[in-house]
């Protein structure tokens, strides 16, 4: 009988960017800059579209949706980062790892799909120019962004259901693009950058 790493995971450590305390004032400068101008950016693009019966487009519905879920998508992981810097706190835990792993996805892929739904809405404008708004119609445009969610939130939940699975059956997880530290009631356990066992 092979034996297993029984350790029960309750929460991770983020160990950043950079681990040099002079540092952390510019890269919360730099993040916090490039965060606000992600809000700051998209933002005027939905008001705009609210606000002037004008853009009420096929066109300009799916760019204000596209605003929405990129300031959705930046949110996801930003201001967390940004108060583990400036708290130097450091901590996740498990539910929410898991938790902003299923948003991350769910906006990313919502991102790609309205980016596909914005390019065949370019191909009927060009390619059937006199029957455009019959058939980009706002009941198609609204049935377009809402499969698009439905799908983006289906994937989302297909991936956070593997990883969880995958982490409970006891599967090693592959290498992260960032480091992680497996932290229990235990002491702390350095995970080694190759794999990291659960």
């Amino acid at each position: 009988m092979v034996q297993g790493n029984d350790t029960s995971i309750s929460e991770f450590i983020l160990l950043g960017v950079s681990e040099e305390p002079e540092l952390q004032p510019l890269i919360f400068g730099l993040f916090l800059s490039m965060y606000l101008t992600t809000v700051l950016g998209n933002l005027p693009i939905i008001l705009a579209f609210s606000s002037d019966s004008h853009l009420h487009t096929p066109m300009y519905f799916f760019l204000s949706n596209l605003s929405l879920v990129d300031i959705c998508f930046t949110s996801t992981t930003v201001p967390k980062m940004l108060w583990n810097i400036q708290t130097q706190k450091k901590v996740i835990t498990y539910e929410g790892c898991i938790t902003q792993i299923y948003f991350f996805v769910l906006f990313a892929v919502l991102d790609e799909l309205l980016l596909t739904v914005m390019a065949y809405d370019r191909y009927v404008a060009i390619c059937h120019p006199l029957h455009y708004m019959v058939i980009m119609n706002p009941k198609l445009c609204g049935l377009l962004v809402l499969v698009s969610w439905i799908l983006s939130a289906l994937h989302s939940l297909l991936q956070s259901l593997m990883v969880l699975a995958s982490c409970l059956s006891g599967a090693a997880l592959s290498q992260f693009p960032f480091r992680l530290q497996r932290r229990n009631r235990d002491p702390v356990h350095v995970v080694q950058p190759q794999t990291l066992a659960v």
